[in-house]
């Protein structure tokens, strides 16, 4: 049964709310397999709420008009993640994989639909690996797309997957049925009801600190020197989305010789709310003097059964500073149960493909909610005071 968000009424007492939101807990929190008797008796129990003057809405629900929707879909350890705002205008942050009769285009439309939209304003495409680029041919047969924002040309000439992803994108780019857009570090993206703004692209990143950042970073004292990564991943456009007091930040695949860039000698990033782990959680991607500066309150990482969840980098964001939890889209087989979250931050256990994605529910005031579509389950996180 999913935890409910908040009341109705703006001016409630917020004693009342706060005894409200306990009672929820208690009562919808632990219910990972609904039966009927739990579902009737959640009903009643929403019910006797209401009649108490506390009508709330649930967590993965899409009829508030204030909330930012952020669907985390599984794509298998690649990346597909939709922003739906307030305004209903919707971005894509990368496609999936190609090939698998359309299944990552079919899973992306799937969360539109519960969305509640009809066509993808934009896709942003962060870099020309085919676990980013590779669904957008399948995703354009089968859903309008405004859009497509990308860093550029591909650099990578050497690997055949990429070089088949590029030509395929040159060759949706030449139907003319969408725009494309090149962004460079500094660049605002035109996405009604976020602020969006690019953080690195094309093997550049930006030269100056976000407002209210930077800090002195002191991780970066005797840190370790990275080798320049010579691929697509360090070409990533990565992109920091703000909504009211909420920080989003993505980076793709940004190798940590990048990463170094932004928070050494001085954090140019700031505090981050919700980090949306780079490279799937893999070992190329997110030092230790990384995720101290950015310190994220909660991550999410797009892996795969088999791809990502590296021990090392995972125990890197488990010991961040902030953090409170770190959400999976599929059990590591690589970290085993020394290196994974406990089941219920976890959208797909060991076994068949089932598909299950997350679901972040956003409010302005900085407050938050992840519904697991796999446990039916939700969690809430107030606005920090």
């Amino acid at each position: 049964m999913l935890d409910e968000k908040r009341s109705v009424e703006d001016d409630l007492d917020a004693s009342v709310q706060e005894a409200s939101s306990m009672l929820r807990t208690q009562l919808f929190m632990r219910i990972s397999r609904p039966t009927p008797f739990r579902l009737a008796f959640a009903f009643l129990s929403s019910l006797w709420l209401f009649s108490a003057g506390l009508s709330s809405v649930g967590a993965a629900s899409s009829n508030d008009s204030r909330t930012l929707q952020i669907f985390f879909v599984d794509v298998e350890g690649g990346q597909a993640t939709l922003f739906v705002t307030p305004e209903k205008q919707s971005l894509l942050i990368d496609t999936g994989w190609p090939g698998n009769d359309g299944r990552d285009a079919e899973r992306i439309v799937a969360a539109a639909k519960k969305a509640g939209i009809t066509k993808i304003d934009f896709v942003l495409i962060t870099h020309f690996h085919a676990d980013h680029v590779g669904g957008l041919p399948q995703l354009a047969a089968r859903i309008p797309i405004g859009t497509v924002i990308d860093h550029g040309d591909n650099r990578e000439s050497t690997d055949a997957p990429t070089v088949q992803g590029w030509q395929a994108y040159q060759d949706l780019l030449a139907t003319k049925k969408f725009k494309r857009l090149t962004v460079k570090p500094g660049d605002g993206l035109p996405i009604r009801g976020i602020q969006t703004t690019v953080i690195s692209s094309d093997g550049a990143v930006i030269e100056r600190p976000l407002p209210g950042a930077g800090q002195e970073n002191a991780s970066c004292k005797n840190a370790e020197t990275y080798p320049i990564d010579q691929t697509e991943n360090l070409r990533s456009l990565g992109t920091l989305i703000t909504f009211g007091k909420l920080r989003i930040l993505d980076l793709g695949d940004l190798t940590r010789d990048k990463e170094m860039q932004l928070v050494c000698p001085n954090n140019k990033l700031g505090a981050i709310d919700i980090y949306i782990v780079s490279h799937h959680g893999w070992g190329q991607s997110g030092s230790l003097p990384f995720l101290n500066a950015i310190a994220p309150r909660v991550a999410i990482m797009d892996n795969g059964a088999k791809k990502g969840g590296t021990p090392a980098a995972w125990d890197i964001i488990e010991k961040s500073p902030r953090l409170e939890d770190l959400w999976q889209l599929h059990f590591s087989e690589e970290g085993g149960a020394a290196h994974n979250v406990a089941s219920e931050f976890i959208a797909n256990l060991v076994g068949p493909d089932a598909g299950n994605y997350l679901q972040f529910t956003a409010w302005p005031d900085g407050s938050f909610s992840v519904f697991n579509s796999r446990t039916l389950n939700s969690k809430q996180y107030p606005r920090r005071k």
